[in-house]
């Protein structure tokens, strides 16, 4: 996942970095892992491979984990550039006009995918994925990563590399209370469970804040910050009904749909804990593991973190959790969660050592690779392989380890890719800008009216022809809109 660095440094644990390099370097030589290190060995020659990484805890992977490991076991040195994820995008495509070479392998946003390929800043990889045989573990990524985080008109451009989803984390031992369930029954015909609907979400949380609210607990809390908002919208928006674009390409979001997210997410505030709007990453983190909510929505880390499972220098950020224990999974309301933002590796097309940095990503994606690096307690990258979800090893990490992968699973078959389009970045921060404007206060129909006029003019500028061409190609994709 991705959220602000928190400026933490961290020493690398050598001991563990040795001891898996000498796994490693002991494996089959038929997997692909040690296909990629067996081709860098004979290519390496001393050279020094640059990769981009999101700034902040993401880059402890690279720096700290498989950089030391790919060293160990290649001779290749990894120089990881931190970039801020709001400033990534830019800096690789500057870097592609200025042509310096600067950049090998590359930390990608899906969502970025077709800008990068149709600028062509990023290398097609088929060639070599079947020069080195990874095409078959390709396979054995989960699908809704594998068939829409992978390709631009059937060539592949990166390799999903962390299963970003959404999922509900809600507090067992408040739903199971028989007496919160007996009034609960009472009051609205239904059990009270984790919300399906996001109108049980609205009931559920309006009456868990009035019988707990004295206790210092709310029915729920969500982000709102708006550049955490804007996944929200996309999820809910389109989990409504929703359609982001008419048959000519005219801008929707300003429908019915969108307004009754907008009018929702007022309503639903008002038994969230005071300052709400402002909740990003780490103000919604604190609150669940503090005990004070008793459902959220957050990427795949908050699970991990509400089980203790941080045990790391670089988590002494987090705070201590009181819920360890008591924390249950589901799918958000709606039941397709949002794949929001998440990321690919690719190579960058200026690169000077191509191949090598090929054979960096192929090794770092493989089965064998990944399965070490999702379970890293402080480098957030997420479960997006078959085989992470049914790990033993990754079961036995916490009590309800088995029921968190369940739940990311579930949202790795049923959820729903982030809008992209040539300038994603654009469409994205006209919604921003609009949530902002929604807490100021603003009537959320005239909000939405303005974005979608934003929306119609980025088209415009881009070209509906050449736009409607890509957001047909996403909207085909498996993930872009519920079944």
């Amino acid at each position: 996942m991705t959220y602000a660095s928190t400026g933490k440094k961290y020493l690398p644990h050598a001991a563990l970095t040795l001891t898996l390099a000498l796994s490693t370097g002991a494996a089959s030589a038929q997997s692909a892992a040690q296909k990629a290190v067996d081709a860098a060995k004979k290519l390496c020659n001393g050279k020094t491979i640059t990769v981009v990484w999101e700034a902040g805890l993401q880059s402890l992977d690279p720096k700290n984990f498989s950089g030391p490991m790919w060293e160990k076991l290649t001779g290749c040195k990894i120089n990881v550039v931190e970039v801020p994820t709001a400033e990534m995008f830019t800096k690789i495509m500057q870097e592609f006009r200025a042509g310096t070479g600067a950049y090998d392998a590359l930390n990608i946003i899906p969502a970025w995918l077709p800008d990068l390929a149709q600028a062509g800043a990023i290398e097609q990889l088929d060639a070599m994925v079947d020069k080195y045989g990874y095409r078959a573990e390709l396979q054995k990524i989960a699908p809704t990563y594998r068939d829409n985080q992978m390709m631009v008109n059937g060539k592949i451009y990166a390799f999903p590399d962390d299963g970003d989803v959404f999922v509900m984390y809600y507090r067992k031992d408040l739903f199971a209370d028989p007496g919160l369930q007996k009034e609960f029954k009472a009051k609205f015909k239904y059990d009270l469970a984790p919300p399906k609907t996001w109108k049980e979400f609205g009931e559920i949380g309006q009456f868990l804040t009035e019988k707990l609210k004295a206790k210092g607990v709310y029915g729920a809390s969500q982000f709102r910050e708006p550049g955490y908002g804007n996944f929200m919208f996309q999820e809910r928006f389109r989990n409504e009904g929703g359609k982001f674009f008419d048959a000519n390409m005219k801008a929707q979001i300003n429908n019915a749909a969108g307004v009754k997210v907008f009018t929702d997410w007022k309503n639903e505030n008002k038994f969230m804990p005071p300052g709400v709007e402002k909740f990003g990453f780490v103000e919604n983190l604190a609150t669940f593991l503090k005990g004070e909510s008793a459902m959220t929505i957050s990427w795949p880390p908050y699970g991990r973190f509400a089980a203790g499972y941080i045990k790391d220098e670089a988590m002494k950020w987090v705070p201590e959790s009181k819920v360890s224990g008591k924390v249950g999974y589901s799918l958000p309301p709606g039941g397709h969660p949002e794949l929001a933002a998440g990321f690919t590796l690719g190579v960058a097309s200026t690169s000077k050592n191509k191949e090598l940095a090929y054979l960096f990503i192929q090794w770092l994606n493989s089965e064998e690779i990944s399965m070490k690096r999702v379970q890293l307690p402080f480098a957030l990258r997420d479960p997006f392989r078959d085989s992470h979800f049914t790990s033993k090893e990754y079961m036995a990490k916490w009590p309800d380890a088995k029921d968190y992968l369940a739940a990311l699973q579930a949202g790795s078959k049923t959820g729903l890719l982030d809008l992209s389009l040539i300038q994603t970045d654009k469409y994205e921060e006209a919604l921003r800008q609009g949530i902002s404007r929604l807490w100021a206060g603003e009537d959320p129909k005239k909000i939405l009216d303005d974005v979608a006029k934003q929306w119609d003019d980025i088209t415009a500028k881009v070209g509906i022809d050449k736009q409607k061409a890509v957001y047909n190609a996403w909207a085909a994709k498996s993930g872009a809109y519920p079944k």
